[in-house]
């Protein structure tokens, strides 16, 4: 897996870009701002511009490691193009995934380390994370929502880096699922998010530069899934 752009530039959501390849309905560029979607994130909205007028971005897919731009119509682009993110979209996925980072941070502390075993974050800027945690206290994982808030409101700073495979599986708790982790990148590097003071694990997706950006949350409900798993619901407030 190469590295995205968007990982490294998520405020950036305007690229010029040429096509590569191109069938109907899908199309290959030199670069985009997109993310493809992956890890509970789901995949950028967003339009292409190009000589012939705007066609929305319904999708993404990868062949060959090759990432291809699905459209909604059934047009062959070529030449130059500008690629477009939709800046509402990408900012709730930003809020959802660096909000569900912190979380994430607290049960792991307070919760002996709990892993996840599942993300799914939704467009009514709602967002559900599972964890490992048989006989868990519901009232205890209720009650970390005014220290989440508080984090948010600390306006902590969100940086990326990338440690080499080994070195991520030696760090405990870098690697916070119990079933799957981040692709490497070709370099065979994992990259890292680590919000200043809290937190540093490893994720694939676009998030704040700092947790101040995001609204505050409200944990939405506690579900039991199973006899281990526990499922948290979020919603940013105001929506």
């Amino acid at each position: 897996m190469t590295r995205l752009f968007c990982q490294e530039h998520s405020d950036i959501l305007r690229l010029d870009a040429q096509v590569l390849q191109s069938r109907p309905g899908a199309v290959r560029l030199s670069q985009h701002p997109f993310y493809p979607g992956g890890g509970g994130q789901l995949p950028d909205r967003g339009i292409v511009r190009w000589q012939g007028g705007d066609v929305p971005v319904t999708g993404f897919s990868e062949e060959g490691g090759l990432v291809w731009i699905q459209l909604a119509d059934r047009i062959e682009i070529t030449g130059d193009v500008q690629t477009e993110v939709d800046p509402v979209f990408r900012q709730r996925m930003r809020e959802l995934h660096t909000d569900l980072h912190v979380l994430n941070a607290l049960v792991f502390r307070d919760f002996d380390g709990a892993l996840v075993t599942g993300v799914q974050m939704n467009d009514d800027g709602t967002a559900r994370i599972d964890f490992d945690l048989p006989g868990a206290d519901n009232d205890r994982l209720r009650a970390l929502e005014p220290e989440l808030n508080d984090v948010i409101a600390q306006d902590l700073a969100v940086e990326t880096s990338y440690v080499s495979v080994t070195a991520a599986h030696g760090e405990q708790g870098l690697l916070r699922s119990r079933s799957v982790a981040p692709p490497p990148s070709a370099e065979g590097l994992v990259r890292i998010v680590e919000i200043a003071g809290l937190d540093r694990q490893a994720c694939g997706g676009t998030h704040l530069a700092s947790t101040g950006a995001s609204r505050p949350v409200r944990i939405l409900k506690i579900e039991n899934k199973g006899r281990s798993n526990r499922r948290v619901r979020i919603g940013l407030q105001g929506l």
